[in-house]
């Protein structure tokens, strides 16, 4: 029983320290890099101007006629 608590904190620093490096390349990859990649791909060919005036056609805008 000696020791225990030390031991068991290195064990989970150790475990920590390799696996949250693990779990950011993960969500780089996995999540930022695509959610980057759908922004671009919907910017690419908006056009606000024709958004805008279907939205005015459909009523949204009371005050734009």
């Amino acid at each position: 029983m000696r020791g225990l608590l030390a031991k068991c904190l290195w064990v989970h620093m150790v475990g920590t320290f390799v696996v949250a490096p693990g779990v950011a390349v993960a969500y780089k990859f996995g999540v930022a890099e695509p959610r980057k990649k759908a922004y671009a791909d919907f910017y690419r060919n908006y056009d606000p101007m024709k958004d805008f005036e279907e939205i005015r056609k459909a009523g949204v805008f009371q005050s734009a006629k």
